[in-house]
């Protein structure tokens, strides 16, 4: 296992009914900025929660956050912090949300020039105004972590830091009810990417994440068809919400080494072609498992025996099983895994492989061998 540091500070508040706890866990002297995407929550019930909890709170807002939050979008909500003098931010809604509250945060007291440098050039955050957040959309994880993605027109770029973990977050499944099939499926894949990508690379004998991972994975294989077979199910959203939270808030991603390939390649798609960005993943982690799959033999052949119960025949016949497997499982969620299946063909990989030279993604996996003609042969896979 590799040497290291582990910290979560958010506090969660987990169940129905808990968006009344806001009331007693933002300071009453705040100044607070409540924002959200699209207005949804002014129609299933989660607004009228939050205008209740925050009754006895000096409050205003910024909608309009968009899924894969644009910059431009969120330096509108930084002049509005600054020119209000907002002491604290309220995220409301799905990661996007969550992430691009992060960036504003941080924005709004970042003193190093052009706050997009806190993303191109990896400008280092010093401090941010507090926040914390209300999950409607369970599958990043941004709850309770220190990443964000933010887009610039076809760009998508992360930034991490410790002083945009949220505060608190509270995640009340009742308000997952009201969600399209293809949210919750985007949702359930997103977070089965996030726990392959601290997965699926090579044995560095961590027993412990590996066994929290394999458990992630076979609670998203079981719930994740439940909850579209029968989406009533408040006890099947609220496992797939924790597991959602669970894949990436540093848990299982300690003391082992990392992918995060899928990721970069999907972030390009979802910038060029708008593809949901889980189906980007859906896409792109089949064949990245196809072409690495050498170099990821030992932990494939894991994968294949403790999340598929694959126990029989030579190593490589399991492992086209577990991946065929894999590919059989997005299917069933409704979401694609050729780039065929959402008209895109070689013209389009080569449109991807330039963009990931263009932002410098040329050294990518836990081996930091995927080089663009790598890239170029997983995206071919894909076709």
């Amino acid at each position: 296992m590799l040497h290291f540091n582990f910290h979560n500070s958010t506090k969660i508040f987990f169940g129905e009914g808990q968006i009344a706890a806001i009331a007693n866990n933002i300071p009453q002297d705040a100044k607070v900025l409540v924002t959200y995407g699209g207005g949804s929550i002014k129609q299933n019930g989660v607004y009228d929660q939050v205008c209740a909890a925050l009754a006895n709170h000096s409050w205003t807002e910024f909608a309009g956050i968009e899924p894969n939050p644009q910059y431009d979008t969120l330096m509108k909500a930084v002049e509005q912090v600054k020119a209000q003098g907002i002491t604290y931010i309220l995220a409301v809604g799905g990661g996007s949300v969550v992430d691009g509250t992060k960036f504003i945060a941080a924005a709004a007291h970042y003193e190093g020039g052009d706050p997009w440098d806190i993303l191109a050039a990896r400008g280092k955050v010093k401090s941010a105004v507090p926040m914390s957040c209300v999950l409607t959309l369970p599958a990043t994880g941004s709850e309770s972590n220190i990443g964000a993605v933010i887009s610039r027109g076809t760009t998508k770029l992360d930034f991490l830091s410790p002083h945009v973990r949220p505060l608190f977050a509270v995640l009340d499944p009742k308000v997952t009810l009201t969600l399209s099939e293809r949210q919750v499926a985007n949702g359930v894949v997103d977070a089965f990417v996030h726990v392959m990508e601290q997965y699926l690379t090579y044995p560095v004998n961590a027993k412990v994440q590996d066994r929290f991972s394999e458990g992630l994975l076979l609670n998203l294989i079981e719930e994740g068809p439940k909850a579209l077979a029968t989406p009533g199910d408040l006890e099947v959203r609220a496992n797939i919400m924790w597991s959602a939270t669970m894949a990436l808030n540093g848990l299982i991603g300690v003391g082992v080494p990392q992918d995060w390939t899928t990721h970069m390649i999907g972030h390009e798609l979802t910038g060029h072609y708008g593809i949901d960005h889980a189906r980007t993943l859906s896409i792109v982690l089949p064949a990245v498992m196809k072409v690495q799959r050498e170099q990821k033999r030992a932990k494939l052949l894991q994968y294949a025996a403790r999340v598929w119960d694959l126990h029989e025949g030579d190593e490589d016949a399991m492992i086209d099983l577990a991946i065929a497997k894999t590919e059989a499982f997005f299917s069933q969620m409704g979401v694609p895994v050729r780039l065929s299946e959402v008209d895109l063909d070689q013209a389009a990989a080569e449109v991807i492989v330039d963009s990931l030279v263009a932002h410098g993604m040329t050294t990518l996996g836990e081996q930091r061998d995927i080089t663009p003609e790598v890239s170029r042969q997983i995206l071919q896979t894909a076709l």
